[in-house]
């Protein structure tokens, strides 16, 4: 029986990563670990100056890094970015739909715009931006990586002693069965879809959540703490190689084992 050396089924060496909301934080960390296993980096969010500030920092590490300013969250930011590689010759061989936002208030306070810009950015961006990835790039190659960034929001209910985020948790849930799906769907075309679902992570988007309650969610953890940047950097360097290549449909809860009791 003939196995591929370990260390070559994570090589990402001639493979092109596109990471969405990956100018800083979690994105950013995935970015890393990408890069680090020999994939080009191509990051994409909506402000110029933290793009240009993360591609600088991927550089100063080795990694072949550049960017894309858009929206995912508007319709026509996905098919800018598909358009802006193609014209470059480039491609994408793994996606990862990473960007998202959140909104905290009770559920009969949600203001419907609030609903819909989250759904916006966390559900139909990473639809669209999968849908015109795959049809550009994927699917005539034969190959191709979707690793959709869930939460364990969506996968379990909302801790009553915490701020109502219906929006968010129903995006997130519905970002973990657009994964099954898809991943049912496109499995025959050589694209594997899979999801990971972090827990809290100190960032940008936890901040005001992390300072009332932070002690408590370590409390209620199993590991006693929360996430840091290196703990989806094994995860997502899996779902995105050969080494994952039997992995498709799956979502991945990267919380501690806060989600196991």
């Amino acid at each position: 029986m003939t196995t591929t050396p370990l260390k070559n089924l994570f090589d990402l060496t001639g493979r092109t990563a596109l990471v969405t909301g990956g100018s800083r934080g979690l994105g950013l960390a995935m970015a890393e670990a990408l890069g680090e296993y020999g994939a080009r980096v191509i990051l994409t969010a909506r402000k110029q100056a933290e793009l240009d500030e993360a591609v600088t920092h991927l550089r100063a590490l080795g990694i072949d890094a550049s960017a894309i300013a858009a929206d995912v969250g508007n319709p026509d930011g996905p098919a800018h970015v598909v358009e802006t590689v193609k014209t470059a010759g480039g491609r994408i061989d793994i996606l990862v739909n990473n960007a998202g936002t959140s909104w905290g208030a009770k559920t009969e306070e949600m203001p419907l715009d609030g609903w819909n810009k989250l759904m916006a950015v966390n559900l139909t961006g990473p639809f669209l931006m999968a849908q015109a990835v795959a049809r550009e790039f994927m699917i005539p190659a034969g190959w191709g990586r979707v690793l959709n960034i869930a939460s364990v929001e969506g996968l379990l209910g909302h801790h009553p002693r915490m701020i109502g985020t219906i929006a968010y948790n129903a995006s997130k849930g519905g970002l973990v069965n657009f994964t099954r799906a898809l991943a049912a769907e496109w499995g025959m075309l050589g694209i594997n879809v899979n999801a990971l679902a972090p827990g809290y992570f100190p960032s940008k988007l936890t901040g005001h959540v992390l300072d009332k309650h932070g002690d408590e969610l370590r409390t209620d953890t199993p590991r006693g703490k929360l996430g840091t940047d290196d703990d989806l950097k094994g995860a997502v360097l899996l779902l995105a190689s050969d080494a994952g290549a039997h992995i498709t449909g799956q979502i991945l809860a990267v919380d501690g084992g806060a989600s196991i009791i």
